[in-house]
């Protein structure tokens, strides 16, 4: 699949709202929350204002001209919270343009994004249960710690 990887821009955050819900683990069998979940506070944090902080760096893939996935990054207190130096990692795709490699393609651009701007790690939550755990792993991050549902990840730049 060609596909075609950028920076987002300006005009651009509001698709942020559409990757963050379908960033939302959805285990087989279990139906799919409302897309208004996106309002709580929890994961208000991945989107509210973005672009307005100096650690806020989104890249979009696209397939033709048609955004189909996102990876976004920024320093904030969500569940993949380690340090106010790290930024936490958001990542989507729709779901008809998952397994061609395009996640794990924005991860690693992201990740050098990061690595080139003099970032020592970067960190994301992903739920256990999650398939993507062994992409997160193939990309350089480690579990650092867990809780019931969720592997808290960190890769070191």
């Amino acid at each position: 699949m060609n596909y075609n990887i950028r920076k987002i821009s300006e005009g651009e955050h509001s698709l942020l709202q559409d990757f963050l819900y379908e960033a939302i683990f959805v285990p087989e069998g279990v139906p799919a929350p409302p897309k208004s979940i996106i309002n709580q506070p929890e994961l208000q944090v991945y989107i509210a204002d973005f672009g307005k902080k100096k650690d806020d760096m989104g890249l979009i893939a696209e397939v033709g001209k048609k955004a189909v996935g996102a990876v976004w990054v920024r320093i904030m207190n969500d569940y993949g919270h380690i340090d106010n130096d790290t930024p936490s990692f958001a990542i989507s795709l729709y779901k008809e343009y998952r397994g061609f490699g395009i996640g794990t393609d924005l991860m690693k651009e992201m990740l050098r994004i990061l690595r080139d701007r003099g970032y020592k790690q970067a960190s994301l939550a992903v739920q256990k249960a999650n398939y993507a755990v062994r992409m997160y792993q193939k990309t350089g991050f480690e579990i650092v710690d867990e809780n019931e549902e969720e592997y808290i990840m960190v890769c070191r730049l």
